[in-house]
């Protein structure tokens, strides 16, 4: 692995963070949305991360890489955004225009101290991928700095 590589490894975290970040707003925002363009309740979404497996470190393998530039370097990339299946919460409110014949109206499946849990999670992550992107820089800068 090359040392401008780690670089890429935390701006994949970084991208892959805000994300998750993102999507915990948006099940925030939504935790009280009965109608959706869909026509039903919101349901809550999640990130789905996949590893970006970095390359052999053969000769041959980062030979042809380099000739080639088409290998991963390595990191984390967001593969899907996917809607809970869990079932949905029934709340009793006969008032409600989206109430059913017996008066309770279906609410989406989120619940707030998880999303709240999993963006301070997302902002933890993003600090640390900030904090080892930083130090990479400065570990580059004080290897040109060597050469003064």
């Amino acid at each position: 692995m090359s040392f401008l590589s780690s670089f890429d490894i935390s701006a994949s975290g970084l991208t892959a963070q805000r994300q998750r970040l993102d999507v915990a707003a948006e099940n925030i925002s939504n935790s009280e949305t009965t109608r959706t363009a869909s026509g039903g309740p919101y349901r809550r979404k999640m990130v789905v991360l996949q590893e970006i497996p970095s390359t052999s470190t053969s000769f041959r393998s980062r030979f042809s890489r380099l000739m080639n530039q088409s290998a991963s370097k390595g990191g984390v990339k967001v593969t899907e955004v996917i809607e809970d299946q869990r079932d949905l919460n029934p709340v009793y409110n006969p008032d409600h225009p989206d109430a059913n014949e017996e008066g309770y109206v279906m609410m989406p499946n989120v619940d707030l101290v998880k999303e709240t849990v999993d963006g301070m999670s997302a902002t933890r992550s993003y600090e640390a991928n900030i904090t080892a992107f930083n130090a990479m820089k400065l570990m580059a800068q004080r290897a040109l700095d060597i050469g003064k």
